[in-house]
């Protein structure tokens, strides 16, 4: 492949973190993205402070993979068990039956089957860039290097609170799960047993965090997996009495329920539940062997997903007529009135509450696992960037980011505090703030994605040289943009159009936060917008290790 880039090095060597490695670039590394000249290379004394070509205070692919310090440890099975459980939880478990509910089988067919395609264009353009770039900054390096510093850095940040702020909602789930059968024990012990389980889990090393992810997420797909099968012959008549045949499908106005609106509504909801598919981009910077695993994961992840939810809202459709109240409940607590408990009591399993129970708890604590995993690695890569403090760049003899980690579990227990100490509506918002970030970071990848592969042949490389070649470029990032916009626009689209200011704020104030972040950086370090032909496209090499 060739490369037209100059190099430039910093002013000086890196600060170094106390006892550990350096951050590339300092804490006070420029973001501007300026063409250099076109002078010789110049040889940085400190390895740690080269930057890549062309645009100044972009960090090398190889200052990532040798200077970060992170341990490539995760395997196949891991890769392929992070990018499922990413997708499977509560929203299938406990919300897919509202779903039905607001739009019909039919209906719910159709959205899921939409936000299914747009996960699969981002996740093939996430899989081109990732397996040819394993780095595990992921998106927000992307972003950094093929749209301008400043994007980057608001997709990391907000990236990092997302999931800090998730592993908060996920340790007030989990005390609500423990409700049901301990009812008596406050749910703030709960929530510190957890958080210290998940934080000593993490702290271990990359690859015990992948052993954990792959348990609880086997516990999540062999229970999608029985539902299935159990749903399947109840459908057949086989057990659980007389099969309702089709009359679930032409009740009332079913299959589509509500109509278009309603679809509409649906969709939404089934964009929150893909969220966390692009995990896999986050842990390709710690894969074994990246270049073969993230397409490979990227192939076969994407269809189980689809089969999990097309699968489990066909039977649902079959099983329990729309108009069921029953199908209403959408909280954690509702256990007894999850589609799955549903379901498994008319199969006849007594007990399915109570298993039910203590799947959703293995899918809360897989939740909190990830979110615990990509908050410190997004975190410890943007210090190796500078764009975060060069102190969470310390990494520790097991390739642990430590000092991330703690950082993101203190935010995750300050944000469970704020819930469950008298300040509920502080808790709400900060859910609210973050929860448009996933969206906001699959509009990145396919904007990256689309920006990446026109710099890379203008720079005179053959897309045929890629270890994965997404299929149905440039209509592939387009299509994903196009419908990840209509779904962050439709977040509320009901009180924009009845004028209830203060919810349409609650909906929405993710877009504003993140864009001041963006505009904030871009002001303070004067970056601008990366030129495609001194973008830096050079892929990571990665000793392959089978």
């Amino acid at each position: 492949m060739t490369h037209s880039h100059d190099e430039s090095a910093p002013s000086g060597p890196a600060p170094a973190a106390s006892g550990g490695r350096p951050a590339a670039g300092g804490a006070d590394s420029s973001d501007s993205a300026d063409s250099s000249g076109s002078a010789a290379p110049v040889t940085s004394p400190d390895p740690v402070g080269a930057v890549v070509s062309g645009v100044s205070g972009q960090v090398s692919n190889e200052v990532l993979e040798e200077d970060g310090g992170l341990h490539r440890s995760l395997t196949s099975r891991h890769m392929q068990m992070i990018a499922i459980g990413g997708a499977i939880g509560t929203g299938l478990f406990v919300a897919s039956g509202a779903t039905v509910s607001t739009a019909g089988p039919g209906g719910a067919l159709v959205a899921y089957a939409a936000i299914g395609l747009m996960v699969l264009l981002l996740m093939q353009s996430l899989g081109e860039m990732t397996a040819h770039m394993p780095v595990a900054g992921s998106f927000q390096t992307y972003a950094t290097r093929f749209v301008s510093p400043s994007f980057g850095f608001a997709m990391g940040w907000n990236y990092w609170f997302n999931w800090a702020i998730t592993v908060a909602a996920e340790l007030v789930a989990a005390g609500i799960v423990m409700r049901y059968w301990l009812p008596g024990v406050p749910s703030w012990i709960w929530a510190a047993l957890f958080l210290t389980l998940l934080t000593t889990l993490n702290a271990l090393s990359a690859r015990a965090f992948g052993e954990g992810e792959f348990w609880l997420s086997a516990i999540k797909v062999a229970t999608v997996i029985v539902f299935l099968v159990a749903g399947l012959a109840m459908i057949a008549g086989i057990i659980g009495g007389r099969s309702p045949g089709f009359s679930n499908w032409v009740v009332d106005d079913a299959p589509f329920h509500g109509g278009m609106l309603a679809i509409v509504s649906v969709f939404m909801v089934a964009g929150f539940s893909f969220q966390g598919t692009e995990l896999v981009g986050v842990a390709a910077g710690e894969a074994r062997n990246p270049r073969r695993d993230v397409p490979r994961a990227i192939h076969t992840v994407f269809w189980r997903i689809m089969i999990f939810y097309i699968g489990a809202i066909t039977v649902v459709g079959f099983l329990i007529a729309f108009n069921d109240s029953r199908l209403l409940h959408t909280e954690t607590e509702d256990v007894a009135y999850s589609p799955f408990t549903l379901v498994f009591e008319r199969a006849g399993i007594g007990v399915a509450a109570a298993v039910m129970n203590a799947v959703i708890l293995t899918a809360v604590l897989s939740a909190g696992n990830s979110g615990l995993y990509a908050s410190t690695r997004m975190l410890h890569s943007m210090a190796l960037q500078g764009q975060a403090p060069a102190w969470f760049s310390y990494v520790n003899r097991h390739g642990v980011p430590v000092r991330a980690l703690g950082a993101t579990a203190l935010v995750g227990a300050a944000g469970f505090l704020t819930a469950v100490v008298g300040q509920n509506t502080a808790y709400v918002w900060l859910v609210n703030v973050s929860a448009l970030c996933g969206f906001i970071v699959w509009l990145g990848i396919a904007a990256c994605h689309f920006r990446f592969r026109r710099a890379y042949v203008l720079q005179g490389n053959d897309p045929a040289d890629l270890p994965y070649q997404a299929p149905w470029f440039p209509l592939g990032p387009i299509l994903a943009f196009a419908l990840c916009t209509l779904v962050v626009l439709g977040q509320n689209y009901e009180a924009v159009f009845k004028g209830q200011l203060v919810a349409v704020l609650s909906s929405y104030i993710g877009l504003p936060v993140f864009g001041a972040i963006w505009l904030g950086h871009r002001l303070v370090t004067g970056s601008h917008m990366v030129r495609l032909e001194e973008a830096d496209v050079s892929g990571a090499v990665v000793g392959e290790r089978r």
